[in-house]
């Protein structure tokens, strides 16, 4: 009798990739945000700033919130491109409150040591429906294919050259 493999197998998993490839560093470079408070600087010159940014994949979960200094790269993969950030000085390390709901008061976020070994991430790039630029990962348990979204700053577009 043939056996049945089951597993996780998520969306994150299997995701290959947006399949932009048209992207240039210079589209990259600018400032970035997120509708939960994170900003997060591209410089032309390949240094970033990194303020209250949340972490990918399960480590998410963990609610660990970073801010610092660091380096990041566009890179070409067969999928689409991503952008590689590293942070190479962590400045601040805070705590997200978990779900809070609609009518909750925001609350500021705590400092805590329990932060990871190693901080980067992978931002897939994509274009939105009106063709702006849009950088992201997954989040949580990547069976739910939850994404974390980056938005230009209002105001903000790529950095002049």
């Amino acid at each position: 009798m043939p056996a049945v493999l089951t597993g996780c197998a998520g969306a994150a998993q299997y995701y290959e990739g947006t399949g932009v490839h048209d992207v240039t560093v210079a589209e990259v470079a600018g400032e970035w945000e997120n509708t939960e408070g994170a900003r997060v600087v591209l410089r032309k010159d390949g240094t970033a700033q990194v303020e209250a940014l949340d972490e990918a994949a399960f480590a998410f979960d963990d609610g660990l919130r970073l801010s610092g200094k660091g380096r990041w790269e566009l890179v070409d993969k067969r999928g689409g491109q991503r952008v590689r950030l590293d942070l190479t000085k962590r400045t601040k390390v805070a705590t997200r409150s978990s779900s809070p709901s609609p009518s909750a008061v925001p609350v500021a976020p705590t400092m805590t040591d329990d932060a990871p070994p190693v901080d980067f991430w992978l931002f897939h790039v994509d274009r939105d429906q009106r063709d702006e630029l849009v950088l992201f990962f997954f989040v949580g348990d990547p069976d739910t294919g939850n994404t974390y979204v980056m938005r230009r700053e209002a105001a903000s577009g790529p950095e002049a050259p």
